[in-house]
């Protein structure tokens, strides 16, 4: 059995003996993805001296990571830059020669496209049809106008009737059927289609906002959500280049990996254990039992700090965060926890000898008659599958080679992750066989998926505001402990971010590094004299 231990700073450090007014304060960030790193790098750059980066995983990058296979660097995790101007990771990628890696082509259309701007989506039915273009587009845009309607009802305060539930797919759903319905220029036959179409466009969307279902988003909170101007871009080389950049200027020595952490004791709550440990520590500098805070690590080791900033993803926090906080979080603080959202989005990476698409198609996307009048989109275990919402064709094929993306989300994805390889790559196959209606579409050469769900680190891929959240709630998550103005004790022990706890930017890579820099300029501030 390990014994436990007690890490204590250099008594030689003449900084070090106990908590005087110039000592640097000792700070604790738990969690090395984008907000992690960009909150030690703040906090390096800032002055402060006396920083650890704890990583449970054997890698750097959080929910970025890329995966090479051949010459070509496929996405696992985040995948695009969302908008340019203002965005520090569009910023980081351009000032750093990243997004130049493209042809003229791409460039002309001031972008880089994974997935080609160029070409036509195919609409397919289980049936093997495909859904004529023109019906597609009538349907789109009305899909599209319907969509902004959602927006509305945050960004112009309308109010929310009954009969939507606060629900972004109940609205949603129900707008578009009744004015489907009410077509008098369409067929049957048509609307029929565009009806099946509803349930298509959105599990998209909830692929998108990483939901179980678009039933579980709050309509009332959807347009808070906020699109910074420019175009989306990709990184070909791969993501995890910002990850190392910013990882760049982090003395390795900052960063400790395969150090899960098991209890976060803050507002010097120190436990029994620390106490009986301390006591047969005759090394152990005087500070270190005053700490307003000890971070408990799965090895036994116990770290203590003056303010940690807990990076981990929501789904961990839902998970975990009665063990994690001793003493328990704020009935405040939990409450947000439990109302935000977070879900699993999935893709599925597919690799075919030849493409088996025609050249101008850049996305397959799966349209089940049967579904016309459906309500939910939840599956039987045996029928997961039908969760796949579309696959998308990678571009260009010289870089990639002959790829398919696949999306799927919610329980289902999680349902998926329990498959093996060979499991997924036949049903992925069989469907594609169905849609396309052709028998001969061999099997993939090769598979890679993601499995952020069922991955004990993350157990989600990005927050959304679930149906009786709220922005508020997201302020509250990201709220420093103690709570100043209920607390005598020393404020900002625990803190937090991460794209969760970003209003405007949830879900994001940049709601991720601005919330890390968010809470380092919170200590800069605080220490600006020392600093000096």
């Amino acid at each position: 059995m390990q014994s436990c231990e007690i890490s204590a700073d250099s008594t030689d450090d003449p900084l070090s003996s106990g908590l005087r007014r110039k000592r640097q304060p000792r700070i604790v960030v738990i969690g090395a993805g984008l907000a992690g790193l960009s909150a030690a790098k703040a906090l390096l750059e800032g002055g402060f001296t006396d920083v650890t980066v704890l990583e449970a995983t054997d890698r750097i990058g959080g929910r970025v990571q890329s995966v090479q296979l051949g010459h070509a660097t496929f996405e696992l995790g985040a995948t695009w830059i969302h908008g340019s101007h203002g965005n520090p990771v569009y910023h980081l990628a351009e000032d750093n020669g990243l997004l130049e890696e493209t042809t003229d082509s791409e460039r002309s259309v001031g972008r880089i496209s994974l997935y080609s701007k160029n070409g036509v989506a195919y609409h397919l039915t289980n049936n093997g049809q495909r859904i004529p273009k023109d019906v597609v587009e009538e349907f789109s845009d009305l899909y599209n106008e319907v969509y902004n309607l959602t927006q509305e009802f945050f960004q112009r305060g309308k109010p929310v009737n009954a009969e939507s539930q606060n629900s972004v797919g109940v609205f949603t759903r129900d707008v578009v059927r009744k004015r489907v319905k009410a077509d008098p220029d369409d067929t049957e036959a048509v609307k029929r289609l565009k009806l099946a179409m509803i349930q298509q466009y959105l599990k998209v969307e909830s692929c998108e906002s990483s939901s179980h279902s678009m039933d579980e988003v709050s309509l009332s909170e959807f347009g808070e959500w906020t699109e910074i101007p420019g175009a989306h871009h990709v990184i070909p080389c791969g993501f995890i280049k910002i990850v190392e950049i910013l990882a760049r200027s982090i003395p390795k020595s900052v960063i400790q990996l395969r150090k899960p952490v098991k209890c976060i004791h803050w507002n010097q709550s120190v436990s029994k254990e620390i106490e009986r440990v301390a006591d047969h520590n005759s090394d152990l500098p005087e500070e270190n039992k005053g700490s307003n805070v000890f971070v408990e690590c799965e090895d036994c080791e116990f770290i203590p700090a003056d303010h940690v900033i807990v990076t981990v993803s929501l789904g961990v926090l839902k998970k975990r965060h009665e063990s994690l906080f001793h003493p328990r979080l704020p009935e405040e603080k939990v409450m947000a926890i439990e109302k935000l959202g977070i879900n699993t989005t999935d893709k599925i990476f597919l690799e075919f000898e030849e493409p088996f698409w025609s050249s101008e198609c850049n996305s397959i996307q799966f349209v089940w008659e049967d579904e016309a009048e459906s309500e939910s989109l939840t599956y039987p275990e045996e029928l997961w599958y039908k969760k796949i919402c579309s696959f998308d064709v990678l571009y260009p094929p010289e870089r990639y080679g002959h790829v398919l993306s696949g999306w799927i989300c919610g329980e289902e994805a999680l349902i998926m992750e329990k498959c093996d390889d060979e499991t997924v790559a036949e049903t992925c196959t069989e469907m594609l066989r169905k849609f396309t209606g052709n028998p001969n579409i061999p099997k993939p050469r090769r598979i890679l998926r993601s499995s952020w769900g069922s991955n004990p680190h993350f157990r989600g891929s990005y927050s959304y505001t679930q149906v009786g959240s709220s922005g508020a709630d997201v302020e509250k998550l990201a709220k420093p402990l103690p709570y100043a103005e209920s607390s005598k004790a020393p404020p900002m022990q625990v803190m937090f971010s991460g794209e969760a706890t970003h209003r405007k930017y949830y879900s994001t890579t940049h709601g991720a590094v601005l919330s890390g820099q968010r809470e380092a300029a919170r200590l800069i501030e605080m220490y600006q004299d020392l600093l000096q």
